[in-house]
């Protein structure tokens, strides 16, 4: 760190430095708190679409044996034709969000398929889009934790060293320029001393 100046200068640089940081540290930590409150929702969300899916799994696991029929092929069906993305601010973190997950239109024979075949694709359909929220709510904490992390360093950086740091540098500048001021009228009055008993003696000797 280099050597702080002792100057009049320096020391209103540093009020006005400390100032700024002192107003800035609570909005960091309103920030800190709320991505701290966002990434407990989002893994409590997390939590509760893993058990959906779970529950989704065990009840799909029932019937999914009649998938093996080689007639039977439902891919083009569940496969999503398009997931749409969008971005959403959260306490300055910018984090993707599902808009929509598009599926072909199922277009087959009523007659030549079995009567579940209407059923099954609407339960894997839900089964993809609940994989699909997964894994974005995922990526969604990934972001979070990292803008926390961000965001928290800033806090530490203010409150262990930047205000500190002003606070100390402002005491020994005052104490500087205060020693500076005192030595100065110190030398002022020993002047002015010299200068009275200069003139006393003029005025003997006149």
């Amino acid at each position: 760190m280099s050597k702080v100046k002792l100057t009049k200068g320096e020391l209103k640089r540093q009020r006005d430095a400390l100032v700024q940081f002192r107003h800035y540290l609570p909005t960091l930590q309103l920030k800190k708190q709320q991505l701290q409150l966002n990434i407990q929702q989002k893994k409590a969300l997390l939590s509760d679409k893993t058990v959906a899916l779970e529950t989704m799994e065990q009840e799909i696991e029932i019937w999914i044996g009649l998938l093996a029929d080689p007639g039977i092929d439902l891919a083009e069906w569940i496969i999503p034709k398009e997931v749409l993305l969008e971005t959403v601010n959260i306490a300055g973190a910018n984090i993707p969000q599902v808009k929509d997950i598009v599926f072909k239109q199922a277009d087959y024979g009523y007659y030549e398929t079995p009567f579940w075949i209407d059923q099954g694709i609407e339960e894997l359909r839900e089964l993809v889009s609940l994989l699909i929220e997964i894994n974005v709510l995922r990526k969604q904490i990934e972001v979070l934790h990292h803008e926390l992390r961000v965001t928290t360093q800033r806090v530490n950086l203010f409150e262990k060293v930047k205000i500190p740091q002003c606070i100390e540098n402002i005491r020994v500048i005052r104490i500087y320029l205060g020693d500076q001021q005192a030595n100065a009228v110190g030398i002022s009055k020993v002047a002015k001393k010299k200068i009275e008993r200069m003139k006393a003696l003029a005025g003997v000797l006149s």
